[in-house]
């Protein structure tokens, strides 16, 4: 028989397309033709089969040979189609029988000696077998990969010739087999002193999936505190830990069997590009915000992000997806990821502290501070200042916090009521679920009607605002929402970079007061005291009603 029909699967984005692989022999001058949308890769792969066929004992055809790779407007890369090309080519010949090629797929590159080398995007392609109904043969370095997959029949092949072998029933290969589950620990939380309010925070970011910007000063424990989140997080569910580990198979940067199970965490440096924080490129791949899907992406020193790179995040906040287009194709990613955002108050770093450190003129501030649009800080749940801590705290004896066992036991329990509820986080629920889960008491609404007229906030505000104070009872156990839940989410929503803009517009009265000869106290809602030039405004005083209902519940839940 001179035609012969191969299965196999191409990658496309987190998706495995199902490719035919059709080989026709006729006569004419011997020579090799493959169509079908192949890129360079792929029409290199006539060199690497023929010398493996030869390698492996068998003859090569000395007739015209066209390979037809189906569908043909779908793109084909990698060496992932030399195998199925190797095994069409001979089954066409009659050196294999072709009706035991139908209930496999094959995906996997050829050495010239004949050996399968590892592709990527394996786990994509099992599963997709899976819902296919055939068996798939790997590269052996693909196997525990491949076996991550539920109900798929999955074999690994060190050679060619041991494929031919398994194919004509002269030798069977070995199942894939899973590596054994392995974990990184993450660092405790208990290593964190003092910082009560921040790690507060983080609980509730944890519970409820918000995101979180941690802004204080350089050395205060905002990296710190962003890499304990991972440990306080709940366990994947085996579906989500599927996705995290499809999209790390098809990002060309490795998937570790051993760990899938584990949440991933990405910390990106500052000087990142666009590109590679949502990914791109001309056979487009993953970035870092799908690489961290159903895990943490933490960014540092946000305002030194290049701008354009930042407001790239702001559509992936809110529909946990990211679509790359390309001239000639497009690929779309789950970006579903929890973002951990830390930031200094001023170019120094220093602006508020009570040593009267900073230095930096108020353009200088105003300039760095506006590095950061308001739509990103829409998208932050939760905004905490992370403040110096004194000496004492820092010392050895001192008392340490809970860890994050006893953290996570509470944010496992939170989270569930919030998956019996609605079938996912808090901070995933869209307009019509926060309506009707995060429903208010009258006093309260007026409350938080109060609260947005006199902070300013946007509606996307009040919504995440109702969202944090559902996780904040869910936390504490209480079915419906009570006034505590509801001001202390007021005091999260309220940024510190927002509250300045709104009530001190370009003056930023509290940093050039600090640069000036003469002093007096002025004391901040917060209790912290700033000093302040006599020649300078008072600061507009912040409505009395919301303030004391924020301090009274922040106090009860010290």
């Amino acid at each position: 028989m001179s035609l012969a029909l191969v299965h196999s699967r191409a990658r496309a984005g987190v998706l495995a397309p199902p490719v035919r692989v059709e080989v026709h022999l006729s006569g004419g001058l011997p020579a090799t033709h493959i169509v079908g949308l192949p890129e360079a890769a792929v029409r290199e792969s006539r060199d690497r089969v023929r010398a493996a066929i030869l390698c492996a004992q068998y003859a090569f055809p000395a007739r015209r040979i066209t390979i037809n790779l189906a569908p043909a407007d779908l793109p084909k890369e990698g060496g992932r189609f030399d195998l199925p090309i190797a095994l069409g080519i001979l089954a066409a010949a009659g050196q294999l029988d072709p009706q035991a090629l139908d209930d496999y797929e094959f995906l996997g590159e050829l050495a010239l000696t004949g050996e399968l080398r590892p592709v990527d995007g394996v786990l994509p392609a099992a599963l997709a077998a899976a819902q296919a109904g055939r068996t798939l043969i790997v590269p052996a370095g693909n196997g525990a990969e491949a076996a991550l997959a539920q109900h798929v029949q999955a074999f690994t092949a060190r050679t060619l010739l041991d494929v031919c072998a398994q194919l004509n029933g002269a030798k069977s290969l070995p199942a894939a087999a899973a590596l054994p589950a392995a974990a990184t620990p993450f660092p405790d939380l208990s290593d964190v002193r003092g910082q009560a309010q921040a790690r507060r925070a983080l609980e509730i970011a944890a519970a409820g999936h918000h995101h979180l910007l941690l802004i204080g000063s350089p050395g205060c424990g905002k990296t710190l505190l962003a890499s304990r989140l991972p440990g306080i997080l709940p366990d994947a569910s085996e579906a989500e830990a599927l996705e995290s580990a499809a999209i790390a198979s098809v990002s060309g940067r490795g998937l570790d069997p051993a760990r899938w199970r584990q949440r991933p965490y990405r910390a990106p440096h500052h000087t990142a590009s666009a590109v590679s924080l949502v990914g791109g490129g001309t056979q487009p791949r993953p970035g870092e915000i799908s690489l961290a899907h159903h895990g943490v992406l933490f960014l540092d020193e946000l305002p030194e992000w290049n701008r354009h790179a930042l407001e790239v995040l702001r559509e992936p906040l809110e529909s946990g997806q990211v679509t790359v287009s390309r001239a000639a194709r497009s690929a779309e990613f789950p970006a579903r990821f929890q973002l951990i955002a830390a930031m200094n108050p001023c170019p120094c770093g220093w602006a508020g502290d009570p040593s009267g450190r900073c230095r930096c003129t108020a353009d200088s501030v105003r300039r760095y501070r506006a590095r950061i649009s308001g739509p990103l800080l829409d998208r932050i749940d939760l905004h905490v200042e992370v403040p110096r801590l004194p000496s004492q705290a820092l010392r050895a004896d001192a008392p340490t916090g809970e860890s994050s066992a006893a953290v996570r036991a509470r944010v496992e329990q939170a989270r569930q009521r919030q998956l019996t509820r609605a079938g996912r986080p808090n901070g995933q629920l869209g307009h019509g679920e926060t309506l009707r889960d995060c429903r208010l008491q009258p006093r309260d609404e007026a409350l938080l009607e109060h609260a947005i007229d006199r902070l300013r906030l946007s509606a996307r505000s009040l919504h995440r605002i109702v969202r944090v104070a559902r996780t904040i009872a869910d936390l504490d156990g209480s079915e419906a929402i009570a006034t505590p839940h509801l001001t202390e989410a007021i005091s999260y929503g309220r940024s510190w970079i927002a509250a300045n803009r709104q009530r001190c517009g370009r003056g930023l009265w509290r940093l050039a007061a600090m640069r000036c000869a003469r002093r007096a106290s002025v004391t901040t809602t917060s209790g912290r005291a700033f000093p302040r030039c006599s020649h300078l405004p008072r600061m507009p005083q912040p409505d009395v009603d919301v303030t004391n209902s924020v301090s009274k519940a922040l106090q009860r839940r010290a």
